[in-house]
């Protein structure tokens, strides 16, 4: 009998199966468990986009929409992005996808030949990584840990002159997951200096555009528009994760290229689903607000109440998560850690390690989860501490 899966696409077998998926069914099976696992918003979806959906459903908006994306919501990408953030694109220039997700497959498939070099500052989210390596390129994890969790110009320079003209993407996410750390529009105005005017794009994930706490939003788009693939969507900021619409905007040239893979693989998404998104983007631009404030504190009480029980942190300025240093004196490997915390502590996090390098050590937190569920989870943390530490 032959073995087939050792025939199958190299690269593939380097990819890690999800491992945070793998562990939140995991802690699934334990009673009464308080989880800080999945990034995903606990609000509800607002009103005003569930009855779109419902009255795109009642009207028929049942066929498919053009492959781009409806009409209405490229416009309403385009004007959202213009009046929220200065980005400057004409419908023409939108791509609507499942989620994020396929954008960055639809976007590193086009772009991607075997041999190349994808730079990825580290920790981050392993899609990234895992999308890069199948399509045969080169991943050089370029560690932030020893500079707050974020990528600085020397160390961008330095990967640059390691691998010359073999690199061809940049890949930033902002807010970060799993740092919730956020860039000045100067560190990321230097950022792209040093990769203006080559032959290199920039994957720019603002997901989480609409979560940051402490500063207006900063994007590599507003100095390095001609190189930068922008990506973005309404799951996080309209708690709408189940809609799967993500959106691209790039110049027209490239996006015309990205789209090609989009339609061999999604060709559209729902017209319901996207008759919704448009709504969002519309009549519900300032809807975040609300959530935000409710994150911010969330964010103050979880960040004090590690940080009280030895917890190094570097405080969040975006997104929903914290990226805390497990204490001298635990359990050091952070698989080993969490595993044990939910088994003994019935609390779940995840493992620094599952965001690649410079994870080591570390565990990420969501707090997109009730206060009331923070505050039992910092108590059965503490609990856990004062039993297991050395």
């Amino acid at each position: 009998m032959v073995d087939l899966t050792k025939h199958m696409k190299k690269g593939l077998v380097e990819q890690k199966p999800g491992q945070i998926l793998a562990f939140a069914a995991y802690t699934n099976k334990i009673p009464d468990i308080i989880k800080f696992t999945i990034g995903e918003p606990d609000f509800n979806t607002p009103e005003h986009i569930k009855k779109a959906a419902e009255a795109s459903i009642a009207n028929n908006h049942s066929h498919y929409a053009p492959s781009n994306g409806t009409p209405g919501l490229c416009k309403a990408a385009a004007d959202f992005l213009a009046e929220k953030y200065g980005q400057k694109y004409d419908p023409s220039e939108i791509l609507i996808t499942n989620g994020v997700t396929e954008s960055i497959y639809d976007f590193l498939t086009a772009v991607l030949n075997p041999g190349d070099v994808v730079l990825v500052p580290t920790p981050i989210f392993p899609l990234y990584i895992g999308d890069a390596l199948s399509m045969g390129a080169t991943v050089e994890q370029i560690d932030t840990s020893d500079d707050d969790f974020k990528l600085t110009p020397d160390k961008l320079q330095a990967a640059l002159d390691k691998y010359g003209d073999r690199v061809k993407a940049l890949v930033m996410n902002y807010p970060t997951n799993p740092t919730g750390v956020m860039y000045t529009q100067d560190e990321l105005d230097a950022l792209a200096d040093a990769v203006r005017d080559k032959p290199i794009f920039v994957l720019a994930d603002e997901i989480y555009s609409e979560l940051n706490y402490d500063q207006p939003h900063a994007s590599m788009e507003k100095t390095l528009h001609d190189q930068v693939v922008l990506m973005n969507g309404v799951s996080k900021a309209w708690a709408m994760t189940g809609y799967r619409i993500g959106v691209v905007a790039a110049p027209k040239p490239i996006l015309d290229q990205i789209a090609k893979i989009h339609q061999a693989i999604t060709t559209t998404e729902p017209t319901p689903m996207q008759d919704a998104a448009e709504e969002a983007l519309v009549n519900g631009k300032d809807d975040a607000l609300p959530m935000k404030k409710e994150f911010q504190k969330r964010r103050d009480v979880l960040y004090d109440g590690l940080t009280k029980l030895g917890f190094e942190c570097v405080k969040p300025k975006g997104a929903f998560y914290i990226f805390a240093k497990i204490p001298a004196g635990l359990e050091q490997d952070d698989t080993k850690f969490i595993y044990d915390l939910a088994e003994k502590g019935r609390v779940a996090v995840v493992a620094g390690s599952f965001f690649a390098k410079g994870g080591e050590g570390y565990i990420r937190l969501s707090y997109a989860t009730s206060m009331d569920n923070i505050k039992e989870g910092l108590k059965r943390l503490e609990q856990y501490v004062k039993e297991n530490k050395a």
